[in-house]
């Protein structure tokens, strides 16, 4: 069992940046592959981009690459997703996953740990 918790989401101005953390439970955090999903109102949930356990391979949506970055601290049993040149199609909620696998992994269906979700808000 994985337990995950979102922190850093909040309210920005268009071309701003904002850095979220999920912080994992457990031992064997390297082990996961993460991902972070993001759903605003009224679409399915998105893939934005995703790490493999050891670091090596990562996955950018392409609405989010070239702005966002992903990275692992397995030390620390955290992901983070930082994200810059926000604009206003970025506002949603922000989903940290994991799921065992040893290769990244882009599907929502793949995923078998979920955190809360953060808001992250950004002003036109």
């Amino acid at each position: 069992q994985v337990q995950l918790v979102e922190s850093g989401g909040g309210f920005v101005q268009a071309g701003g940046s904002l850095r979220l953390s999920c912080a994992a439970s457990g031992r064997t955090f390297s082990m996961y592959a993460m991902g972070w999903f993001r759903q605003a109102p009224g679409k399915e949930r998105e893939s934005v981009a995703a790490i493999s356990p050891s670091g090596g391979r990562i996955f950018y949506a392409d609405t989010v690459k070239g702005r966002f970055t992903i990275s692992r601290d397995n030390a620390k049993n955290t992901v983070y997703l930082q994200m810059n040149s926000l604009k206003s199609e970025d506002t949603a909620v922000y989903y940290c996953a994991a799921t065992r696998s040893v290769i990244v992994e882009v599907t929502p269906a793949r995923y078998a740990y979920w955190g809360q979700g953060t808001q992250v808000t950004v002003s036109s």
